[in-house]
């Protein structure tokens, strides 16, 4: 990602606490049809059906597929395969930071 002035996920922005990937429970996460909701202000398109590519292990898949851990401060999608973290969307009163930086690619079907 850009250089965001030293804001961004893992920051404290706004007054909301920032999105803490470092502990989780392995079984408290849904699936990454979570996401379609805080994602449709960024994108047109369906997220859900973007296709993704693990960083850490290789894995390709739909976001769907994603284990999404959800808190009042954001959402943390890891891959099912490895638990790589993929993304993380933090929203603020004023911003929606996506740190998509566990994934090779985020790859949109078009119409």
């Amino acid at each position: 990602m850009a250089d965001m002035g030293g804001a961004g996920p893992g920051s404290h922005v706004d007054g909301d606490s920032s999105v803490d990937d470092s502990s989780y429970d392995d079984n408290n996460y849904v699936d990454g049809s979570a996401l379609a909701g805080p994602l449709s202000e960024v994108f047109a398109v369906d997220i859900c059906t973007a296709i993704s590519q693990c960083t850490g292990c290789g894995r390709i898949g739909e976001v769907a597929q994603l284990r999404v851990y959800a808190s009042d401060a954001g959402y943390v999608a890891r891959c099912p395969g490895c638990e790589q973290v993929i993304l993380r969307v933090v929203r603020t009163p004023t911003h929606v930071w996506l740190d998509v930086r566990g994934s090779v690619a985020l790859r949109f079907p078009v119409a």
